[in-house]
């Protein structure tokens, strides 16, 4: 069985990269619908892009204790 912390680590990359898979899906759906870069989705779907990056990077490279 898998040390507590390690699936904890594993689980917290997966859905960040499921963030990045969210918010690049809004960003594509907001503009083959016509959207602006302006648009709701366009900046909601960089927040989530932004989000998911973010918080996998910080897994990756964050404090280690």
């Amino acid at each position: 069985m898998p040390a507590p912390r390690n699936v904890h680590r594993h689980t917290t990359r997966l859905m960040s990269a499921i963030l990045v898979a969210l918010g690049a899906a809004m960003l594509v759906s907001t503009l083959v619908s016509g959207g602006g870069p302006l648009a709701y989705g366009v900046l909601m779907g960089m927040l989530f892009i932004v989000a998911g990056a973010a918080r996998f990077w910080l897994t990756v490279r964050g404090p280690q204790r």
